[in-house]
């Protein structure tokens, strides 16, 4: 007698070989409804690359084999290195090719960059998280380094808009690409900036772009073996941003001890690192007193991407809790026709259709800073965005967990990567009751903000019920918001500029949905059939 009862079976093959972005249909309407359109033959190819069987185990690699810290060598000399597995140098190889660190600043730029960016940052966003803080810093760092620059280093321009990736210990002028790191935090100031304690001296010339000698830590300096970082000290005229090469002008290291790398929850590819600065050499950019001023004008950049990789690993959460369900059986029938099963993939698969909606039409907010109404735009919803889109990260997941079930909270799977990688998006670059404080600050210091929500939102006026109810009670309280309130009206500041994008653009029956899941204020959720079908047909792709 033959027994089958160690015969595998009902056990779904995971998501491999497949193209994240054309399984996306509503990333590529967006795309092209946002000006980009121009990129999705490059979408498609990497897209094809990133879904790979190879890239994900890439990306799996990278975060199994953390990086390792050599603060010495064999002979007892101080090295301060960090060492990476290899799957981290092929993962940054790829988004550097994406140009995801410099794609808005080539001089022949193409109409809507911003948006062909965030389209590429959600794609990678989905194979690895960590690999996408070197690129997002340096994406903030080269507009602020094109307009204040030391002289002595004007040499570096070139390879950091270049689409190589170089981890040579060589001086910049013979390295074929430039990655930038930050170092803001302190152990005693987090978010507050201003109790700095690191200080800096000039050693000759005070002024723009000369060098000055800072003493002083950073708790959290990000990417470590980055070329060179954007810090903050303090000097007699108030805090200051300067510019530290990790090597200085003469090839020699400068002055920055890596003290210890992070053990963190997740984000584990990418190291971040605690380090003292012992006299070492920076260059002051801009005017003294002026580094907080500077540091904000990257801080929306970088909190922009914070949203965005949320978005891309809440994507790929749903995609591979769906194709489980399109393969797993219960009671004879395949998860994803059960209905109660349905309804929840449905959902999941509504709140990543408004999420894409809304930050594409962020991107291209971002992509046109001459236009006072698409200044405000993105200067309002940018942190809002980052609050309300990371902070439904870890809840997405863990639903998308309970559609695989045991399996799904195993490490064999993706999932719980992905899980431990969501609360960083929230706290980095201000956790969520600072994004809500500058959601109030610009409310209340900027006329033009409200002159854009009126444009915005009574463009959409009369075309769903549950809108014109939630604008019309929200309208009523922006004159004078207390703090307590802000992380409720900064989620309902969001949520109406999603269903405002979807009631514009997106199918009708839709939008419709949408508005009936987060703006009727009785909690009802949409189940009609042929939203169901709808919503996973284009989540498919179809």
């Amino acid at each position: 007698m033959t027994w089958t009862t160690h015969t595998v079976f009902n056990q779904p093959h995971p998501l491999s070989n497949s193209n994240l972005f054309l399984s996306d249909t509503p990333l590529g309407e967006a795309l092209s409804r946002e000006g980009a359109g121009w990129d999705g033959e490059w979408l498609a190819s990497v897209g094809r690359q990133l879904g790979s069987a190879e890239s994900l185990e890439l990306g799996r690699l990278a975060n199994a084999e953390p990086p390792e810290l050599l603060r010495y060598d064999a002979r007892g000399v101080r090295l301060d290195e960090v060492r990476f597995h290899p799957a981290w140098h092929l993962l940054m190889q790829g988004v550097c090719a994406s140009r995801l660190h410099n794609l808005s600043w080539q001089p022949t730029v193409r109409e809507q960059a911003s948006v062909a960016r965030a389209a590429r940052f959600i794609l990678h966003a989905q194979v690895d998280a960590g690999t996408l803080c070197p690129v997002t810093m340096t994406h903030a760092a080269i507009p602020l380094l094109q307009a204040y620059l030391p002289a002595a280093f004007e040499s570096w321009l070139d390879p950091l808009l270049s689409d190589r990736y170089d981890t040579h210990a060589q001086p910049a002028d013979q390295k074929r690409g430039l990655l930038i790191g930050m170092g803001m935090t302190e152990k005693q100031g987090g978010s507050d900036l201003l109790t700095s304690t690191t200080r800096a001296e000039p050693l000759g010339a005070r002024g723009p772009g000369e060098a000055w000698r800072l003493t002083g830590h950073k708790w959290f300096f990000s990417v470590p073996q980055s070329d060179a970082h954007l810090v903050l000290a303090q000097t007699p005229e108030g805090l200051s941003c300067f510019f530290l090469p990790r090597l200085l002008p003469d090839g020699s290291r400068n002055a920055i001890q890596l003290e210890q790398l992070k053990d963190k929850l997740g984000n584990r590819s990418n190291a971040s690192c605690e380090v003292e600065f012992r006299d070492a050499t920076g260059w002051l950019l801009g005017e003294e007193g002026e580094g907080v001023r500077l540091i904000l004008k990257m801080a929306g950049m970088t909190r922009f991407d914070c949203a965005l990789g949320s978005h891309g690993q809440m994507r790929r959460a749903f995609s591979v809790a769906l194709w489980h369900a399109h393969q797993r059986q219960v009671m004879g029938k395949n998860l994803v026709d059960q209905p109660l099963m349905r309804q929840v993939l449905a959902q999941q698969a509504l709140q990543l259709e408004g999420q894409t909606a809304l930050l594409m039409r962020l991107a291209r907010a971002w992509s046109q800073p001459a236009k006072p109404h698409e200044v405000a735009f993105a200067r309002l919803f940018t942190p809002a965005a980052k609050y309300v889109i990371c902070k439904a990260g870890a809840p997405f997941v863990a639903e998308s967990m309970e559609v695989l079930g045991g399996i799904g909270y195993c490490e064999a799977s993706e999932l719980p990567r992905l899980y431990r990688d969501m609360p960083v998006n929230s706290i980095w670059e201000g956790s969520g009751n600072v994004m809500c404080l500058d959601v109030l600050r610009v409310l209340s210091r900027h006329a033009e903000v409200t002159e854009m929500l009126s444009q915005e939102f009574e463009a959409v006026k009369g075309s769903n019920r549950h809108f014109d109810t939630r604008w019309r009670q929200l309208r009523l309280r922006l004159k004078n918001v207390p703090e307590e309130q802000a992380r409720n009206v900064t989620h309902t500041l969001l949520q109406l500029a999603t269903g405002a994008q979807l009631l514009k653009y997106s199918e009708p029956p839709l939008a419709d949905a949408w508005c009936q899941q987060w703006l009727d204020q009785r909690g009802s959720h949409p189940s009609e059939a042929a939203v169901t079908d709808r919503l996973l047909a284009r989540a498919c792709g179809r």
